[in-house]
């Protein structure tokens, strides 16, 4: 039986986060708005894997597991996870949150990447809003116009929800790596078994990432995944493509 102590309770949201875990409310938003189906069209994005498939430095199962575990561990991936935490943690500071978006966003190494993270943080802001709002949602929002990095607003949505941040950003990473797993299956291709294999691989260091952001300073900011920046690059000018990035 779970007593009050055991519990915590968000006046706003009513979403009840368990003091040893994520309460049943908490995870269901967290389920839905990191879904595949969540409107961010998060499926038209392949973080420059697209050009790596085509140089051929991408072609099995092995090399994708790998060149995603470098994007999680040491590329945008970790970037992304400190930029959501510091995010989470600004969003009742009004500055300091504002720059944090803008260094999310002038972060970005190509303008393919940028419009990666633009266009599915202001994508999934605005459902947000509109289906799951929370007090002073709209005011923080207009503090980011015009564009919201996507670590960020996940993160301003999660702090605006009560929702627990260790939870959230895994949650977070867990989908990153998923949606990067998911555009190589298509991409090689591989057959969806071959994509479950690598995700399972995946899991170790997504909570590793995930974990060591959480305390992590804005100076942490940074990776040395230079080849996947540089498949960012390519693609721009890739003369056949199925992804935006």
């Amino acid at each position: 039986m779970i007593t009050d102590t055991a519990m915590l309770r968000t006046a706003d949201t009513g979403t009840t986060i368990m003091a040893d875990g994520i309460g049943d409310p908490a995870l269901y938003r967290l389920l839905a708005w990191l879904s595949p189906s969540y409107p961010v069209g998060a499926f038209a994005y392949s973080h420059g894997l697209e050009w790596a498939v085509e140089d051929g430095r991408i072609a099995d199962e092995a090399t994708l597991q790998a060149w995603i575990m470098d994007i999680v561990s040491v590329g945008a991936g970790w970037s992304d996870a400190v930029l959501f935490a510091q995010a989470y943690d600004a969003a009742g500071d009004a500055l300091r949150l504002a720059t944090v978006n803008d260094l999310a966003v002038a972060l970005a190494p190509s303008e393919e990447r940028q419009l990666e993270t633009t266009a599915q943080g202001n994508a999934f802001l605005k459902t947000t809003l509109d289906a799951w709002p929370w007090t002073g949602c709209r005011e923080t929002a207009g503090l980011l116009a015009p564009d919201v990095a996507y670590p960020v607003a996940v993160a301003i949505s999660a702090a605006g929800h009560g929702i627990a941040k260790a939870q959230s950003l895994h949650t977070y990473m867990h989908a990153v790596a998923a949606n990067l797993v998911s555009a190589g299956v298509r991409l090689i291709p591989l057959g969806q078994t071959s994509g479950q294999r690598i995700i399972a691989a995946l899991e170790g260091v997504v909570a590793f990432t995930a974990r060591t952001a959480l305390s992590a300073g804005i100076e942490r900011v940074g990776g040395i995944a230079m080849l996947s920046d540089i498949a960012a690059m390519k693609h721009e000018t890739q003369y056949t493509r199925l992804f935006r990035s």
